[in-house]
């Protein structure tokens, strides 16, 4: 089913003091990141899109990657518990918007799960089990969202979807990492070039793949396998250890 809405959330005040490893974190521009945002917003709009945006949250410096808070796959949501504590409390606006769409049921301890670690395939999931999301937060997805959940275990990475991500039902877009792992075995794969790693992260709307900018070799790739590619600026925010699906919930 494709996707109608967009949920997304503007970064707060606090957007600078984000989570991350990046080693340009102490260059992020606020002023830069809000309008990076205002044009993803705006490309999600004009590809068909119900853009929902919620209040930003200065409480929370992450909370722009809305992604995280939720996994949607048919008629349900799960709320998750986030791996990172300073992010819980994140989840309660994306909650109450959802809720008007979507059955829910909130993850609990002693799970934890966050939607940058799952990849959405026709008739199933794959999910990292990393740095953030655990194994009792699978189960608790998979029960509740009734689909299977097949896993890519790496403690190390933050979340999956920095290196695979699904461009339609039997192709995903992968970095050398994962490419040939057991999980992906009888979907098409698109390797990126390492040195563009960074492209994995991609968001597909209909027949339209929004990519990071700055990727040509990965953009060539992509439209060579009959997509339409669009590049987007998210430069502030891979600052922040994010890229262009954090930003989004799609349903």
């Amino acid at each position: 089913m494709s996707p109608k809405h967009a949920l997304v959330r503007e970064p707060g005040k606090t957007f600078t003091k984000c989570l991350s490893c990046h080693p340009m974190r102490h260059t992020v521009n606020l002023a830069k990141a809000k309008s990076q945002h205002a044009i993803y917003r705006r490309t999600l709009s004009d590809l068909g899109l119900d853009v929902i945006t919620i209040q930003p949250d200065d409480l929370h410096p992450d909370a722009c990657f809305v992604e995280d808070n939720a996994v949607v796959h048919g008629k349900r949501a799960l709320i998750c518990r986030m791996g990172a504590e300073s992010r819980r409390g994140e989840e309660g606006p994306v909650e109450k918007v959802l809720s008007g769409y979507l059955e829910m049921q909130r993850a609990s301890a002693p799970a934890t799960v966050e939607g940058g670690d799952v990849v959405h395939l026709p008739s199933r999931l794959i999910s990292g089990l990393s740095q953030r999301t655990n194994l009792e937060g699978i189960r608790q997805m998979s029960d509740w969202l009734e689909v299977k959940v097949d896993t890519i275990d790496d403690p190390s990475i933050m979340h999956l979807k920095s290196y695979v991500t699904c461009l339609n039902g039997d192709t995903v877009i992968a970095s050398r990492r994962f490419s040939k792992h057991p999980a992906l075995t009888g979907l098409r794969v698109i390797t990126v070039p390492d040195e563009e790693a960074y492209a994995a992260d991609t968001l597909t709307v209909g027949s339209t793949v929004l990519m990071p900018a700055g990727m040509p070799k990965s953009a060539a790739l992509v439209k060579a396998s009959g997509f339409d590619v669009i590049p987007v600026d998210v430069g502030e925010f891979e600052k922040c250890d994010g890229a262009v699906t954090c930003l989004s919930i799609l349903f």
